[in-house]
């Protein structure tokens, strides 16, 4: 299944209830000339994840549709002037190294090689309400680009796809973000600051920091595969009692889990119960609710005593690395770091024992540790793969303290922000700030299908019954 900007497939026949109205490409409002910077260490391993989609659904009149369109373009087209990376392509440089490359000058075709893609598109069937449940709807997929597109397709597409879609009451922003470019950090600076220029500010408040090289000055040559389809097929696991025909894909859902400000608090609260006891260090927000993810989600599969399962965390480096890199760094600087145990310990041990792991590696990983990973790395550059996040993982990404529900265009705040459907594999999830705002946090889970069922019925997992 594939779907691009819009239009919904299955197996060749088109089934979605979006309808594009405009393609267009989107260029800096400024001349910039000719602009480049290689990928670095913390980038290039993304080149064979997908783009990384994100979806903002707004209140708005239906009336207003082309007047806010016109209005986000040329926005857009302002804060591209700063973020010029996401105005280019990916490249290689004459040793081979992958760049990106951005040049004021045209190219036969459509106007130009560079720009951002922006698609203008309705739904007239479609509300709101459709889009913004905890459940995730195949109806994302129509109205974010990009599904099943992979990073390294930059090579010959835009780096940054917008769709704007009309649907009964309101607005719907979809885009997708080229993740060998730019991290989450960076994503939802991008974000706030294109809202800034859309509410009318002269210029951005917090500019990017582009020198790449400061956070990592070295150049790395990658042999890349000849398409996604040829990575995923090398990657398929094989099971030899079935003679060694790829196993089938399992049945993924996807759904958030919102925990309330009380919720979070008494998360924290119960992991900590006994650190005074045990003379431990206190557990932050994030070791508490990590915990509780990884136990439930454990819980759920109905592992045995036995069984090994990994938390993978892809944890934000700016200010681990050597020197410290600012807020404003525009590009990738994350790593995963990792923690495996038995799950019989997991469940058995209390919420303290998976909480100190996370805390060990999370307090270890500093920049000694960054610099020995990149090093090791760099001897040997691997791609990633799904299945490199461990046996029964449980995979944390992006951030609460991203403050998405800032993101205002001038017409609001959103009324749900959430992600596409890419980078999603049994185990992986999104933390998200949660609309309420304060500490209130959206947990963004993709399981197995058997596995979520448990899990929606697992009242130590959902806190729904909290006593203040």
């Amino acid at each position: 299944m594939a779907t691009e900007n819009g239009k919904l497939e299955i197996n060749g026949i088109s089934v979605g209830k979006v309808k594009v109205l405009n393609k267009a490409t989107v260029l800096p409002s400024k001349k910039l000339g000719k602009k480049e910077t290689f990928l670095t260490t913390f980038d290039l391993p993304y080149v064979t994840f997908y783009y990384n989609q994100k979806v903002l659904l707004y209140k708005a009149q239906a009336h207003d549709f082309k007047q806010i369109v016109e209005k986000l373009k040329e926005a857009l087209g302002v804060v591209l002037g700063e973020f010029w990376p996401l105005a280019g392509r990916l490249g290689k440089d004459e040793e081979g190294v992958l760049r990106i490359e951005f040049s004021d000058e045209t190219v036969h075709g459509d106007g130009g090689k560079y720009g951002v893609e922006a698609v203008e598109a309705a739904a007239v069937d479609v509300e709101l309400a459709d889009l913004v449940q905890n459940e995730a709807s195949p109806l994302l997929q129509e109205v974010v680009p990009y599904t099943g597109v992979m990073n390294l397709e930059g090579l010959h597409r835009p780096l940054l796809a917008v769709q704007f879609t009309k649907v009964k009451d309101g607005i719907v922003i979809g885009c997708a973000f080229n993740h060998a470019v730019l991290d989450g950090n960076a994503t939802w600076h991008f974000m706030s600051s294109w809202a800034e220029i859309a509410r009318g500010a002269p210029t951005i408040s917090v500019p990017p920091f582009h020198d790449r090289a400061k956070a990592r000055n070295t150049r790395v040559k990658l042999d890349l595969p000849e398409s996604a389809e040829a990575h995923e097929k090398a990657t398929e696991s094989q099971d030899p009692s079935d003679g060694g025909e790829p196993k089938p894909a399992p049945r993924l859902r996807e759904k958030i889990f919102p925990f309330s400000e009380k919720a979070v608090d008494r998360i924290k609260s119960q992991v900590n119960g006994n650190v005074a006891s045990n003379g431990c260090k206190p557990f932050s927000t994030f070791q508490s609710l990590g915990v509780h993810l990884w136990r439930a989600i454990s819980r759920a599969r109905n592992l045995k005593a036995e069984d090994y399962t990994v938390s993978a965390v892809f944890m934000d480096c700016r200010k681990r690395v050597d020197p410290p890199m600012p807020d404003s760094y525009c590009g990738n600087l994350i790593q995963a770091i990792f923690t495996v145990t038995v799950a019989g310990m997991l469940q058995a041990s209390g919420a303290e024992y998976g909480a100190g792991l996370l805390q060990k590696v999370i307090e270890e990983h500093d920049r000694q540790a960054i610099e020995k990973r990149s090093l090791e790395w760099e001897a040997a550059p691997k791609l990633f793969k799904y299945k490199d996040a461990g046996i029964n993982s449980v995979a944390i990404g992006s951030s609460p303290r991203f403050k998405i529900y800032e993101v205002d265009f001038g017409f609001g705040k959103a009324e749900r922000v959430k992600s596409g459907s890419n980078n999603k594999f049994d185990g992986m999830i999104y933390l998200y700030q949660g609309k309420d705002e304060g500490k209130s946090i959206d947990v963004e889970v993709t399981l197995e299908a058997e596995a979520m069922e448990n899990l929606e019925k697992d009242q130590e997992f959902l806190m729904e019954n909290i006593s203040v």
